[in-house]
């Protein structure tokens, strides 16, 4: 089902309709409005709802592994010191996806839809679309440094791994960005988004996600104000992706590819310095070429790559 059929399956069909609830327990006349709206409880109420549960169920089971709130504040404390590696990232990301799709599949039952209308149809998991993401955010990423290069920004200066440890570090790092890319894009543009724009439309929800997926990149180590405003442009590409072929895995793909090739060259990751990268390459120059310590991210030249991917991508993918 297409995002454009889902929203007017939205329309036409109550959520969470107060016929659910006994005569004894609806909402006086005066405040129903506030809650309920002619499709059933508004959107801004089931967004509350659908993050509650996330919190309860997230945060729940970090209590408990962590021992208790005491416990959960010593191992913050110490986050700063924890390598990034596959296994670290690739083993949180898998217990946040989890408990996202556990939410998602808890509202979709009161709301009497299907979790492949969330944006991530099973049918379809790395299928055509899925490639062509991941095709086109390693081209993306390749083109940024290539014209870096060409302008001495950028050098790569040799392997960084040899034997077995480049087979292991290629096929970790590709499992722990897809696990990635499956919770950043399920977070910001899977639920959320559809819910958001079944109240207020498709394209103002995406600039309210959008703005959210650049400020919650915003509290990276090294990370700073340019780079923030490149993932506000990045999360709108996402969602041209997810407007033009009704679900998420195009832009799944486009961010296991981006943030894999990062890796494979071996530059910072939204100021994350890159650990078993492939490359060993230096950037050098005026930051506004480079992006400093956050990477290429921050380089004026990402925005320009962004942009050719959107009109190549708008001329391939016609409006559905």
């Amino acid at each position: 089902m297409t995002i454009a059929n889902q929203l007017k399956s939205a329309e036409n069909s109550p959520v969470l309709s107060t016929e659910a609830f006994p005569p004894s327990s609806r909402l006086t006349f005066g405040l129903k409005p506030i809650f309920v709206g002619p499709n059933g409880l508004r959107a801004g109420w089931r967004l509350l709802m659908f993050l509650a549960l996330f919190a309860v169920l997230f945060g729940g089971f970090v209590l408990i592994k962590a021992g208790g709130p005491q416990g959960f504040l010593e191992k913050y404390r110490n986050q700063s010191h924890i390598t990034i590696t596959p296994l670290v990232m690739g083993g949180s990301e898998a217990i946040t996806l989890l408990f996202l799709c556990a939410a998602a599949l808890i509202m979709g039952k009161l709301e009497h839809r299907k979790f492949s209308e969330y944006g991530l149809p099973l049918r379809r998991t790395l299928g055509k679309d899925f490639w062509i993401g991941s095709f086109s955010g390693f081209l993306a990423i390749s083109g940024t440094l290539l014209t870096m290069f060409l302008l001495h920004g950028f050098r790569i200066t040799g392997l960084a791994l040899h034997g077995t440890a480049i087979v292991s570090s290629l096929a970790g790092w590709g499992i722990a960005f897809l696990l990635a890319g499956l919770v950043e894009e399920f977070l910001f543009r899977g639920y959320i988004q559809y819910t958001l724009a079944s109240g207020i439309g498709f394209w103002p929800a995406a600039f309210v996600m959008s703005g959210l997926f650049g400020l919650g990149h915003f509290f990276n180590p090294n990370e700073n104000a340019v780079g923030s405003a490149t993932v506000v442009l990045f999360g709108l590409l996402l969602c041209l992706f997810l407007r033009r072929t009704g679900n998420l895995w195009c832009a799944v793909g486009f961010h296991l590819g981006y943030d894999w090739g990062q890796m494979f060259y071996g530059v910072p990751d939204s100021g994350i310095v890159p650990y078993h990268n492939l490359l060993s390459s230096t950037l050098s120059g005026p930051r506004w070429l480079t992006g400093g310590m956050v990477g290429p991210e921050a380089s004026f030249l990402t925005p320009i790559a962004l942009l050719v991917v959107a009109v190549l991508f708008s001329r391939y993918h016609r409006e559905i």
